[in-house]
């Protein structure tokens, strides 16, 4: 018995089982109170998104000397839809300073902390139909958690007045107060549709009222984990998590570990019906599927850790998070799982239970007739194929893939901050929310503002900070006014000539950030990421699949495969985004996050298939090998897709335009993915090929049998006379 068999045994052995379980138990009594801290240990300000070599990065941190940290202006804009303010209306402005300044943090506190480090205002516009009036917000250490409560109180404040003003409050502050309140418990509401949509497909893939139990429990074990190690990291190693990557590990574990339970249940079916003892049938399953599920994992998590590379910290950070969220999910599959469905027995799979010595049902499935067409002309199919993945990557030239402004990053209704935008942009300079901060060294302020006054979109410089005009450390601060819409191609101009412009003042050493620049640089960052992280997690996936296959060719083509998989899955966004959903465009990090998870993930069902198929070649030759292989794997191909894509579908629940669409690509993607690349191209390309494919394995030498001679033997260890169940 061979040393992998008896690995494989232990998490299903008559005792092992249950010291597996126990041990899980122990976890989860000591994980549970640990991962309910998650939501409270993210970090959702800019320094948690920013690349640190960035200008804007040091501009941020440079300014902590004039602005304290972690301080966001709310901007409420007063107005009368086309007419001009009454005096009660300028009366009810002013009236409300004294109440957002009183606004705290949290009145159950004992001595609770007042939120407005300064009100400014209200200031009239020159049309004199608005009001304008700045409330500079610190939030301190409850970060970005604390804006969702603060800007309803302001809210609440200032839209109770004379009938027929209307204000709104919006700026940095308000758009972070409308994602807050987007975020805020959707964790929980994101977690029971994912849930509920692995049921239903369980449920539909088992056709049994028992069986999805099995895998949710492990799921649901694994998250848990997760989450509390994720924790500990962000809470005493120093790993960032923000609320877009806890969204994600959400759906991820859910996704890639109901995927490997797939495959490691239907193994167990198969060999449930070869021996009669179910302990050796499980015992067998992990031992000829858990290769395979454990280099899925390892694609996946080692494709995550690729993003190590990258400049922007969001995207850097992402990379543990999920990488973590895989491997606990992968042990949970071999070790959890195993222990569970060994302890239940066969009665956990009734009504259909697998009895031993009963048919093989793939044998004659869907997936094996499906290969029988494929067949007798495997090179038209796939030339077609690769045709009609080639014509959907057309839709990738309309893919535009520029900074989302914060008013169109909202996919379903539009917030009081977009509103308040809006009306702010009829009656103010275009960026008076936003201002450029400018640190320039001592003695050459005036210089700095002489030369910002000649760059077009750039007014009103002037000192700015807690003490206008003042030096520290023999800096100064200042700011400026952006007269362009601060998120557009005219802002992101102006500020690469107000850099350009203070850049070439002598001895300046002058930098521009703000949130203008933020974004910016963010889209510079991205740019370079995708450089970098693209190639870098195609070598891995090459490498993983030349390991695993001991071969060249397949690993080279199955690449190329899911290279042109994920192309066509793109130009179906594309046009999907453009002249479906009416979404201004895709974020920059769109098409790196979207190659990221279609690349890893769609090579688990590369893994899933051609593990399979190399078994099956070595007993009866590459001909019949890939059909068997088909048959076998199609089916929790399938099921596995159906699962993956519903649960990134259901990103699609929350409200913001970048998840919607990183939901609608990777579940587009891996249904495409499902259903012809892996299951047709992928088999019409073994069947055409042939043993060439295992180059340069012995494989690639062992010549087919004869048409119509089959080989010996059948698939798995003989039919065990063991103890039964």
């Amino acid at each position: 018995m061979s040393r992998a068999y008896k690995f494989a045994s232990l998490p299903c052995g008559r005792v092992g089982k249950w010291v597996v379980l126990g041990v899980w138990l122990i976890l989860l009594v000591l994980a549970f109170p640990l991962a309910g801290k998650l939501t409270g240990a993210q970090s959702n300000d800019s320094s948690a998104w920013l690349p640190k070599d960035a200008e804007s990065t040091r501009v941020l941190e440079l300014s902590e000397r004039f602005v304290p940290a972690d301080t966001y202006p709310a901007v409420v804009v007063y107005h009368r839809d086309g007419a001009a303010l009454t005096a009660a209306d300028r009366a009810k402005a002013a009236a409300d300073v004294p109440r957002l300044q009183a606004v705290t943090a949290d009145p159950r506190d004992a001595a609770p902390r007042r939120l407005a480090l300064s009100v400014q205002g209200p200031i009239p516009s020159k049309d004199g139909k608005a009001l304008e009036t700045i409330i500079n917000v610190k939030t301190g250490d409850d970060g970005w958690e604390l804006l969702g409560p603060a800007v309803d109180d302001y809210r609440d404040i200032v839209q109770k007045g004379a009938p027929g003003l209307q204000a709104h409050v919006t700026g940095p502050a308000g758009y972070g107060g409308d994602f807050s309140n987007v975020f805020a418990g959707f964790d929980k509401t994101l977690l029971f549709i994912t849930a509920a949509i692995v049921i239903g497909i369980l449920l539909l893939t088992y056709r049994s009222p028992i069986l999805w139990l099995a895998p949710l429990v492990c799921v649901g074990f694994a998250l848990v984990a997760a989450q509390a190690l994720i924790y500990l990291l962000a809470e005493y190693a120093g790993l960032t998590v923000n609320g877009q990557a806890a969204f994600i590990l959400t759906v991820l574990v859910f996704g890639a570990g109901t995927d490997y339970a797939l495959l490691l249940i239907a193994r167990y079916r198969e060999e449930l019906r070869r021996h009669r003892d179910r302990h050796e049938a499980m015992a067998i399953a992990l031992h000829r599927a858990g290769p395979a599920i454990v280099a899925s994992g390892s694609t996946v998590a080692l494709s995550m850790l690729c993003l190590f590379v990258a400049t922007l910290n969001s995207t850097k950070s992402m990379g543990p998070v999920m990488a973590i969220g895989v491997a606990v999910a992968l042990a949970a599959m071999v070790t959890l799982l195993p222990a569970l469905l060994v302890i239940c027995g066969r009665w956990m799979f009734w009504p259909r239970r697998p009895a031993f010595g009963t048919d093989e049902p793939t044998e004659r499935g869907t997936w094996a007739r499906v290969g029988a067409a494929i067949a007798p002309r495997p090179r038209m199919t796939w030339l077609i194929t690769a045709v009609v993945l080639g014509a959907l990557t057309v839709g990738l030239f309309g893919l535009r893939t520029e900074s989302l402004p914060a008013s169109e990053s909202f996919s379903t209704g539009k917030p009081d901050s977009v509103t308040g935008e809006e009306v702010l942009g009829r009656h103010f300079p275009a960026g008076s929310g936003s201002p450029l901060q400018i640190i320039t060294k001592d003695g050459t302020q005036d210089a700095v503002r002489a030369a910002l006054a000649k760059v077009p979109d750039i007014g009103d410089v002037k000192p700015a900070g807690n003490n206008p005009g003042q030096a520290s450390g023999g800096l100064v601060y200042l700011e400026a006014t952006l007269t362009a819409p601060p998120e557009s191609d005219r802002g992101f101009a102006a500020v690469d000539n107000a850099r350009a412009a203070v850049h070439a003042v002598p001895g300046a050493d002058a930098q521009v950030g703000g949130s203008s620049a933020v974004t910016l640089d963010v889209n510079d960052a991205t740019h370079r990421d995708q450089n970098y992280v693209i190639p870098l997690v195609l070598v891995v996936v090459f490498g993983i699949l030349a390991l695993l296959l001991r071969a060249l060719v397949a690993p080279l083509i199955l690449v190329v495969t899911v290279v042109l998989s994920f192309g066509a899955a793109l130009g179906v966004s594309a046009l999907v985004f453009d002249h479906v959903f009416g979404f201004h465009s895709a974020d920059p990090s769109f098409p790196l996050w979207s190659f990221v998870f279609l690349v890893a993930l769609g090579t688990d069902y590369n893994i899933f298939l051609m593990t399979r198929v190399h078994e099956e070649s070595r007993r009866v030759g590459t001909r019949r090998g890939a059909l068997i292989g088909l048959a076998a794997t199609g089916g929790v191909i399938t099921s596995a897709g159906a699962v993956l894509a519903g649960t990134f579908a259901a990103l699609g629940s929350l409200p913001l335009v970048f998840v919607a669409e990183i939901g609608f690509a990777v579940a587009f993607g891996v249904l495409l993915d499902t259903f012809l690349v892996r299951s047709v191209l992928v088999t019409a390309l073994n069947l055409d090929v042939g043993r060439h494919m295992w180059w340069p394995s012995a494989l690639a030498r062992v010549q087919d049998p004869p048409a119509g001679v089959e080989a010996p033997g059948t698939p798995g260890q003989p039919a065990s006379a063991a103890q039964g169940d």
